[in-house]
């Protein structure tokens, strides 16, 4: 998968926001232009197997990382690091 180029900082938030239960793939889009698909390959790039593995198993199935799945809107928490 092709990655565009990030700097570590935007690497860090990326990975953070990935982390973040709450934090949609579509929220990562929206801030930094990456597909769920190549926040994926991120991830298993910059972590290690054992963590990476961890992740994914959080994250599969998870209807909070989705927003076309979640059943609520109003009240959520939004990092003021996150645009829109």
């Amino acid at each position: 998968m092709e990655l565009p180029d990030l700097d570590s900082e935007t690497i860090d938030r990326v990975l953070e926001m990935a982390w973040e239960d709450r934090t949609t793939f579509e929220s990562i889009e929206l801030q930094f232009g990456l597909l769920e698909k190549q926040v994926i390959a991120l991830m298993r790039r910059e972590m290690k197997a054992s963590s990476f593995r961890m992740w994914r198993k959080r994250v599969t199935g998870r209807t909070t990382k989705h927003a076309t799945r979640r059943d609520f809107i109003a009240g959520r928490f939004k990092s003021q690091n996150q645009k829109s």
